[in-house]
């Protein structure tokens, strides 16, 4: 929605837009994204944490852990090319009332003394295989419900939230346990699933990728056409390999932090120091998240990966370093601003850039490659170098990771800047 206004000469002013927080679709996205995030944060301990208690079990545990990466890796891309065929906002409340059911579905055997690992390990595991459902349909919801013109400050209000809520979440987890017990969390997940399907109903959205059935390849031709438009795009192939070293180097940092922290920083895995060391990624985080819009405002995409990659790889840097605990708390909150901004960052460029019919599989295996495979890659080789060599050592291969993307972003061709420096149409 705009409005103009005229000025004493007779001429008209520019319009003025309405702010997203004054459109209905905008509000209802985000408050439905952040209730969500909210209530799968809790999740995120209380799983863990009753899955321990059922069994004691350190490998199952470990399962729990690997059931929020998996379904990325094995349905990423039929998500996507599903996503595609569907009626984006149908598919995304449809996700959100399973999860209802599927997350509810623990507490409810619980309190009928039903509940078995068996049933908490599944539930883990169709949550988020139905998030990824949700997920690749968001990536084509948001620029049709906001408009391309605007994502930049969509999808930082939207990461910023989510983020701040997520540390909320997280600190607010314990003490719900305590209260309520472990199960007795779940229902607060459960209930944001609810919440948030009924938000998305209220968007107005009008789909246009969809065609007739007989136009629409099959599900394996539909995948290979969303992956041909990402690698031949110069700009996006670029970004999503820079995209997926970064994603490396943050699975190989945040897996090592705690390790980092109690060997080098002389913060025990008690102290709660160490919580406000994760912390302070994530309020980073939502620091670049609020200056991205600006920063797209007065130069391309590729110039901020340009430039807040060796940034990046400079914090990263003086974080590895420090051996004061107060000096790392501000390296890592500034390393998580530079992390957060190249991943919004890339994230709208590709959501500008990519047809709308072709949203959900470009984007679901851009976000495969990144988070999907580079964090728990990242992860695991970390580990394995903290365990041979020192865990300084390991941190060091998630600056070498960003230094890396640096030099891959530097190295674009000139067609590839040039295509970058036009304008999204």
């Amino acid at each position: 929605m705009t409005a103009s206004s005229a000025d004493p000469t007779g001429s008209r002013s520019a319009p003025v837009r309405t702010p997203l927080r004054g459109t209905r679709n905008f509000r209802n996205l985000w408050l439905a994204r952040v209730l969500s995030v909210w209530g799968s944060s809790v999740t995120l301990v209380a799983m863990p944490v009753l899955v321990y208690q059922e069994t004691k079990s350190p490998f199952l545990v470990s399962l729990v852990a690997a059931s929020e990466a998996l379904p990325y890796v094995l349905f990423g891309l039929l998500a996507g090319a599903v996503a595609d065929r569907a009626h984006r906002r149908r598919l995304m409340v449809a996700a959100d009332l399973l999860n209802c059911a599927c997350v509810g579905s623990v507490p409810l055997a619980a309190a009928l003394g039903a509940l078995t690992p068996a049933h908490i390990l599944t539930a883990a595991f169709l949550s988020s295989t139905l998030y990824v459902f949700f997920d690749a349909a968001g990536y084509g919801l948001v620029p049709a419900a906001v408009g391309r013109d605007r994502l930049a400050e969509a999808n930082s209000a939207l990461w910023g939230g989510e983020t701040a809520v997520r540390i909320a979440g997280t600190a607010m987890a314990g003490p719900l346990i305590s209260v309520t017990s472990a199960s007795g969390a779940l229902t607060l997940d459960a209930l944001s699933f609810l919440a948030s399907a009924l938000l998305l109903r209220g968007i107005g959205y009008a789909p246009t990728h969809l065609g007739g059935a007989a136009d629409r390849p099959g599900l394996l031709a539909s995948i290979r056409e969303g992956s041909r438009f990402l690698w031949g795009h110069p700009v996006l192939r670029t970004m999503t390999v820079a995209g997926g070293l970064q994603s490396f180097a943050g699975g190989a940092f945040i897996g090592q932090l705690v390790i980092f922290a109690d060997r080098e920083l002389d913060i025990g895995v008690s102290d709660a120091r160490i919580g406000l060391l994760f912390t302070s990624w994530s309020a980073g985080g939502i620091l670049g998240s609020l200056l991205l819009p600006r920063l797209r405002r007065r130069i391309s995409a590729l110039r901020i990966t340009l430039f807040a990659l060796p940034a990046s790889a400079v914090l990263g840097l003086a974080t590895v370093l420090a051996t004061d605990w107060r000096v790392a708390l501000v390296a890592i909150a500034a390393w998580g601003s530079t992390y957060l901004t190249v991943i919004v960052n890339t994230m709208t460029y590709a959501q500008e850039v990519t047809p709308e019919a072709l949203q959900g599989r470009v984007n679901t295996t851009r976000r495969m490659l990144s988070s999907g495979l580079g964090v728990p890659l990242g992860a695991l080789v970390a580990s394995s170098v903290t365990v041979a060599v020192h865990v300084r050592a390991g941190l060091l291969l998630a600056v070498t990771a960003i230094a890396l993307a640096s030099v891959v972003v530097r190295a674009a061709s000139p067609r590839t800047r040039a295509v970058a420096e036009q304008a999204v149409t």
